[in-house]
């Protein structure tokens, strides 16, 4: 009975867990209300799409016209406007496809007769990241494998609080998390983002690092144990405990990131080496 509970209640903090991380984080919609006139206007601006097209930004506004204004980000390139169309009661417009890990920041300017100009988001512009589309048959496995893994940590941690020794249920989520975390997950990010890998040794992409320090804290509560078996339940604790702050940073944080600049010194390098060849063959 009692292992019954202990299951109910892992499984509510994972349930918890995955609403949490799908309504937070640099990828959900930007929501949020500004005033017009007399009243306000709700507005819901993409912060995600995939890059096999432009990304379609739209806003239910009374206003007749207005521009959609954007530029890739984080650059000092001038920003462009694109007119809003009108569809029925919504101002429609699609901002520029970019490459996996490319950013730009937008913002709506509607205008009407003997008003003000009125600035969607009022202060801060949206910022959109295009990734490239990850296959079904990868990406849920890697998500259901992570929040697999999480239910069986936080029934071991359950477990561990009332003086349980469960070290097959500990072997188990660092399993889970080593198949979905470090296996699946760099597949995915490879077709989202073009690398398998951007945390260290080879960056700081939140995502990636947290997921490692989170399995490194599993790899601990397993092996230490087979010297020091009074440390098990502390250190499936301490695992537990990292596990639950992983998951309450917002998926994608300080993620996977496009250098424009960087692109552009590379194709400028290209260009000066085709040329000096060019020159080359020439005076041959």
């Amino acid at each position: 009975m009692r292992s019954w509970l202990f299951w109910t209640l892992a499984f509510l903090v994972m349930l918890a867990a995955a609403a949490w991380q799908r309504r937070t984080g640099p990828s959900h919609p930007l929501t949020g209300a500004v005033r017009a006139g007399a009243g306000t206007l709700a507005y819901e601006l993409p912060r995600s799409h995939e890059t096999t097209s432009g990304a379609p930004v739209s806003i239910r506004a009374l206003r007749p016209e207005g521009v959609l204004v954007w530029r890739r980000y984080p650059t000092r390139d001038a920003f462009q406007a694109i007119p809003l169309a009108r569809q029925g009661n919504a101002l429609d417009a699609t901002l520029p496809p970019q490459p996996a890990a490319g950013k730009v920041e937008y913002y709506l300017e509607l205008y009407g007769a003997g008003t003000d100009t009125l600035r969607v988001p009022e202060r801060e512009a949206a910022v959109l990241r295009f990734r490239g589309p990850v296959p079904l048959a990868l990406l849920v496995p890697h998500i259901l494998m992570m929040f697999l893994s999480m239910l069986i940590a936080v029934r071991t941690s359950v477990g561990a609080l009332v003086g349980r020794n469960e070290p097959g249920l500990a072997w188990l989520a660092l399993l889970g998390f080593t198949i979905g975390g470090l296996m699946l997950g760099p597949m995915v990010q490879k077709h989202a983002f073009g690398a398998y890998w951007t945390g260290v040794p080879w960056g700081w992409d939140l995502t990636d690092n947290k997921t490692l320090v989170m399995w490194a804290a599993w790899l601990v509560a397993c092996l230490v144990p087979l010297h020091w078996p009074r440390a098990r339940r502390t250190l499936v604790l301490a695992a537990a405990a990292v596990t639950l702050v992983v998951y309450l940073i917002p998926h994608s944080m300080r993620g996977s990131q496009l250098d424009y600049e960087r692109q552009r010194l590379r194709a400028d390098v290209r260009a000066t080496g085709t040329q000096r060849l060019a020159h080359f063959l020439a005076a041959l």
